[in-house]
Order: structure tokens, then C-alpha cells, then sequence
């Protein structure tokens, strides 16, 4: 079940690291970047998972994608902790 708690927590976990990947040139990092999140993705709450990623399996483990989908993702946590 989705709680308040799991948004705000998912939200400022992924907008912290999104936030870190977008201004990073080191690619290192944000390899280390990806692997957190996919970490994080594996443990958090299913029903939330799969409102943020529509469902799609994979989400946020797609190279190519990361940036764009962790970005959504962020939005949408966004969206649901003010309500809006």
C-alpha cells in the first residue's frame, strides 16, 4: 500500500540523486548512481514502482533512458506530494 511516507521518501531519494547525475561528468559516478537507484527500485514499495514507472519492467535500468526516466520519475513523486 502507498503511503505519505513512502512518496516523501522515494521523492527525496531519487530527486537527490537524479539532481547529482544530471550535473555530473564523471561516469563513474554515475554508474554508481545507477546501480543506487536500481538497489533502492528492488526494495521499494510495488504499487508505488509501478505508478512511477508505469509499469514497465526495466525502469530506470535502461542506460540509454536513465536520465529522462529518473526524471519522470521524480515528477511524478513530486506531483503526488503536494497533491497536485
Amino acid at each position: 500500500m502507498i503511503t505519505k511516507d513512502n512518496i516523501e521518501e522515494a521523492y527525496c531519494f531519487l530527486h537527490q540523486k537524479w539532481r547529482v547525475y544530471a550535473h555530473s561528468t564523471s561516469s563513474t559516478q554515475r554508474d554508481d548512481i545507477e546501480y543506487a537507484i536500481s538497489d533502492y527500485l528492488t526494495s521499494m514499495d510495488k504499487e508505488l514502482y509501478n505508478y512511477i514507472s508505469d509499469g514497465a519492467e526495466g525502469f530506470l535500468k535502461e542506460h540509454g533512458h536513465f536520465a529522462a526516466d529518473m526524471e519522470q520519475a521524480v515528477n511524478k513523486l513530486e506531483t503526488m506530494t503536494t497533491g497536485q
